[in-house]
């Protein structure tokens, strides 16, 4: 992949399993399950390892399309799949991975977004007719990760991939910023770091075993591999990562979590705050930190903090960051001004408008 075309793939994946993601609908799925697409995990494969309707594959793969005598399919003929977002956002690209499909993947797809309110059936969003392109139809090659920039301003909570005619899809990945629904961020103190409130890693001094975005996810790590960690720094430097929050904000208390790092994690840390003017405020002195330990330290604020940066000494990783706090009233004015959501606004009840009585 290109640098240019793949530095979205920086941004978190809003469809990935682990964020909440889930595969909702797909018209055809013979082969191989749809839940796959969403795996935060790369696609495997074993070869000939056969189940009882052929090789198994890690990923979506639908029956070969075949019209009356065996003739060839139409040139319109597709099979599609439905994503529910983990949380909804603004996409800046998608990744069809087409990963071990070598001789059955689709000769083109496309990619197109909804954003609908509440819970709909599966049934009710494919019938839904009013889909956004995203990814116009588009070649891709085989056993290859097809990277996508979409432009685009708008919010959406589904995608829809199209395979054309059929074949086999790996993983789909959709990077953008989270647009969470703003109702939550009004029901009281939450993690103003969490990618699924709106949070983003925006910096660090390192990424070589795994990607900072990770630091951010819902829910405790599982094993090593879902945190973030450096490779070992020979010096004397300290690694560091930056984290934007929801909107500007009070913290009032911060979890380090080294969970299953058991001999590299760093042994110290330190958290600033980061005002909007670019100034900086220490919200956690540099503190000793232990092996496979969620660390919670209260702290106090003195002003509020748009980003904060966590300093590790010297290197390794660690499973999460939580900072618990409250936006100011400021920041809640600008996120329910930002024109994403003026499109949802505009027909949502008062609730969801953020008008108070």
């Amino acid at each position: 992949m290109s640098g240019e075309a793949t530095e979205f793939t920086l941004l978190p994946d809003l469809a990935v399993r682990t964020l909440g993601g889930a595969v909702v609908w797909a018209d055809d799925e013979s082969f191989a399950e749809k839940e796959n697409l969403i795996r935060p995990e790369a696609a495997t494969f074993v070869p000939a390892t056969f189940g009882h309707k052929g090789q198994l594959y890690d990923g979506w793969e639908t029956r070969r399309r075949r019209r009356s005598h065996g003739a060839a399919p139409d040139v319109d003929d597709r099979d599609r799949a439905i994503v529910r977002l983990g949380v909804p956002g603004v996409i800046r690209g998608v990744v069809v991975d087409t990963a071990w499909f070598k001789g059955n993947y689709p000769p083109e797809i496309a990619v197109e977004g909804i954003a609908v309110e509440g819970y709909p059936s599966a049934e009710e969003l494919a019938a839904r007719t009013d889909w956004t392109t995203l990814v116009p139809r588009s070649k891709v090659n085989g056993d290859s990760e097809n990277p996508f920039v979409v432009e685009s301003e708008r919010r959406f909570t589904h995608v829809r991939l199209s395979m054309y005619p059929d074949g086999g899809v790996a993983r789909l990945r959709v990077h953008g910023l989270a647009k969470p629904d703003l109702r939550w961020l009004d029901s009281g103190p939450f993690d103003l770091a969490a990618l699924e409130h709106g949070g983003l890693v925006v910096d660090c001094s390192n990424r070589f075993y795994s990607h900072p975005q990770n630091l951010l996810m819902p829910g405790r790590a599982r094993v090593m591999g879902d945190g973030w960690e450096t490779a070992r720094r020979r010096d004397g430097g300290n690694d560091w990562v930056r984290v934007r929050l929801t909107g500007e904000g009070v913290p009032r208390m911060v979890e380090i979590d080294t969970s299953y790092f058991l001999f590299n994690s760093p042994g110290a840390a330190r958290l600033t705050g980061i005002r909007s003017d670019g100034s900086e405020v220490e919200l956690l002195a540099r503190v000793d930190l232990q092996p496979d330990t969620r660390h919670r330290f209260a702290i106090e604020a003195p002003e509020p903090v748009t980003e904060v940066r966590l300093d590790v000494y010297p290197d390794g990783g660690f499973a999460r960051l939580r900072v618990y706090g409250t936006l100011t009233d400021a920041a809640r004015e600008r996120l329910r001004a930002e024109p994403v959501f003026a499109e949802l606004t505009d027909t949502a009840p008062e609730a969801l408008r953020g008008e108070r009585q």
